[in-house]
């Protein structure tokens, strides 16, 4: 489990329209939103990162970096950057499993073809977002068992303008006996 206030693991992918995403060399001012998505074959996700692209410029004038990521491969990212008319924001791909387990993203087995007609890989992760501070430490982390009900990135956005009008802690960082 992630802890807030700790180091996240290391990530880097590729990018379809940036070159490698490396966290370690991200240099926004108040860090990056870190967005897992399923893949290609969700259509839940192709909704959400269209809201995540038409954000990107507000977390952008609060010095925040958007990405999304997924294990698909180049070619089905590159179709989810065209489904979602990604400019501003980075679709990264190609993340392996192991490290999804590292940031603590549950995998699911492939159900066959969706009800959009694509079919899922064989294993996958599902969706997770974070709020990783320009000192790689965990800020805001959420995950899911399942695609559905996802965190609103216009209440995090919102969330962001509290934090840094109050300068509010990352919270749930306690790991002592309860």
């Amino acid at each position: 489990m992630l802890i807030p206030r700790q180091p996240v693991p290391a990530l880097s992918v590729e990018t379809v329209a940036h070159g490698t995403f490396d966290l370690a060399a991200e240099t926004s001012e108040r860090g990056t939103v870190v967005c897992f998505y399923r893949g290609l074959h969700c259509p839940i996700c192709a909704t959400y990162l269209k809201e995540l692209e038409r954000l990107t410029p507000e977390f952008a004038k609060r010095g925040v970096a958007t990405i999304a990521i997924s294990s698909d491969d180049a070619e089905r990212a590159a179709e989810m950057v065209d489904k979602v008319g990604a400019k501003e924001m980075r679709i990264g791909y190609g993340l392996k499993l192991p490290k999804a387990k590292e940031w603590g993203l549950y995998i699911s087995t492939s159900r066959g073809k969706t009800s959009i007609g694509i079919e899922e890989p064989a294993l996958f992760s599902e969706p997770g977002l974070f709020l990783v501070t320009p000192e790689r430490t965990l800020y805001y982390g959420a995950v899911q068992t399942m695609p559905f009900v996802r965190p609103h990135f216009s209440e995090l956005v919102g969330a962001l303008d509290f934090a840094i009008e109050k300068n509010y802690p990352a919270r749930g960082e306690y790991t002592g006996a309860v």
